[in-house]
């Protein structure tokens, strides 16, 4: 863990003896989420007989449904019941019908001090971001490395604690699977005729926060083709509903039979569909997250983002980047000519899916 998050001195301390129910606020994006699951592993393990709750966008929760170290789950349903100032209010009593000891905040944003601290939680645990110390009891300073993310964002969510006295209990990824979703993807694999026995090889095309993040669809239908020649393999195109254009995009230029998925599941049925893939190749993205943590072998195309910070933790997970003097610059549409992705070639990365076949 990084020094500067170890060394920082907070004066108050945490009471576990009075603490039993503990709100943990999630990030809003599915590989954020992912990542915090060592910090929530490392509460369950200070707090081990309180009641731990975790608030989330319907989007995320199914990276926390099945989690052992989670007792509940409540939705933020901001775009229905939660939604304006009026389900703001609703939130608010349901938060407080609760009786809270205890917040963590994760996400950073203003808005998860304001709700908590109007919800009456008496201990409200995060980082001092958007100026929002005012409304935490138990506020961490965000030091130059923590801000501007040079450390891991694993280790981010746990130097929310360790000032605290809260000791972390390592940094594996948490995720599993439901055995509906497991039973979803079995039906949906044997509906194309793929066995348990077959090989499957996941592909990612899309990412969210731009285009600057996504290697060209070209390329990955080029590689998918070489992947198919030489080892026979099922392919299966996985993407959110809006980045279904991008897997039609793929899937016409694969020469072979190729399954597009995009759009088509839930978040818990892809878990479930990459759970049983071979090898998953994806771009920086919340998916591939979910190999990492499921200890799927990966290979990880970056270009603007900084693997240092947002790379995937697998003993099976290997990066393809080339270091050119604009990366990392972490902005989602490249300005200039996206030479951090042309600068990656096919080859390099079918040299690289060879070590894992």
């Amino acid at each position: 863990m990084n020094d500067n998050n170890t060394k920082i001195k907070i004066k108050k301390k945490l009471n576990r003896d009075t603490i039993r129910r503990i709100l943990i606020r999630s990030t809003n994006w599915v590989g954020d989420a992912i990542l915090t699951t060592p910090a929530i592993r490392a509460i369950r393990k200070n707090f081990p007989h309180s009641e731990i709750t975790i608030l989330a966008k319907p989007w995320v929760v199914p990276v926390f449904e099945e989690n052992p170290h989670v007792d509940s789950i409540m939705i933020y349903e901001s775009n229905n019941r939660h939604k304006g100032w009026r389900g703001r209010l609703r939130l608010i009593r349901d938060i407080r019908k609760k009786k809270f000891d205890l917040a963590i905040l994760f996400q950073n944003a203003f808005e998860a001090a304001i709700i908590a601290c109007v919800s009456r939680i008496p201990i409200r645990l995060g980082y001092d971001t958007d100026g929002r110390g005012l409304f935490l009891t138990h506020s961490v300073p965000v030091t130059r490395n923590a801000k501007f993310k040079d450390i891991h964002e694993t280790d981010y969510y746990l130097g929310m604690l360790t000032p605290f006295g809260l000791t972390p209990d390592g940094s594996t990824l948490t995720l599993k699977i439901s055995e509906s979703n497991h039973r979803s993807a079995d039906k949906l694999l044997t509906g194309y005729g793929i066995g348990e026995s077959d090989q499957i090889v996941g592909i990612n095309p899309g990412a969210t926060y731009g285009s600057a993040k996504r290697w060209f669809s070209e390329r990955y239908a080029a590689l998918a083709d070489k992947i198919q020649d030489r080892y026979g393999s099922h392919i299966l195109i996985f993407g959110a509903p809006g980045e279904k254009e991008i897997g039609q995009k793929v899937t016409q230029l694969i020469k072979k039979s190729t399954i597009n998925l995009c759009g088509r599941t839930t978040l818990g049925e892809a878990i479930a569909l990459i759970n049983r893939c071979n090898l998953f190749i994806t771009n920086d993205s919340g998916l591939m997250h979910v190999a990492a943590a499921l200890d799927i072998p990966l290979v990880a195309i970056f270009g603007p983002t900084n693997p240092g910070t947002t790379g995937p933790i697998g003993t099976k997970s290997k990066i393809v980047r080339m270091p050119v003097p604009c990366s990392p610059c972490l902005q989602p549409d490249c300005a200039t000519d996206h030479q951090c992705m042309k600068e990656i070639s096919v080859d390099m990365v079918f040299d690289v899916v060879k070590t894992l076949v």
